[in-house]
């Protein structure tokens, strides 16, 4: 899997992933909408740590700053 995700998109899907798990655990509890948003953070924090996002690839999106050869 080569990175697809520069660095400010993946602050903010870190960022994003640690709050909505926080939102979605301890303040809505086990019921439907924490348990989404629980996901929803978990594959943030995954896509954030990893820099890559499947989705990204599908629509050929790339936000990764590729360094000009000289």
């Amino acid at each position: 899997m080569k990175p697809n995700e520069g660095t400010t998109d993946r602050l903010i899907r870190l960022i994003l992933g640690v709050v909505l798990i926080i939102i979605g655990w301890p303040v809505l509890g086990s019921n439907t909408l924490g348990i989404i948003l629980d996901i929803i953070g978990v594959l943030l924090l995954i896509t954030g740590i990893t820099g890559f996002c499947g989705l990204y690839k599908i629509f050929g999106i790339n936000t990764l700053k590729v360094p000009k050869e000289k």
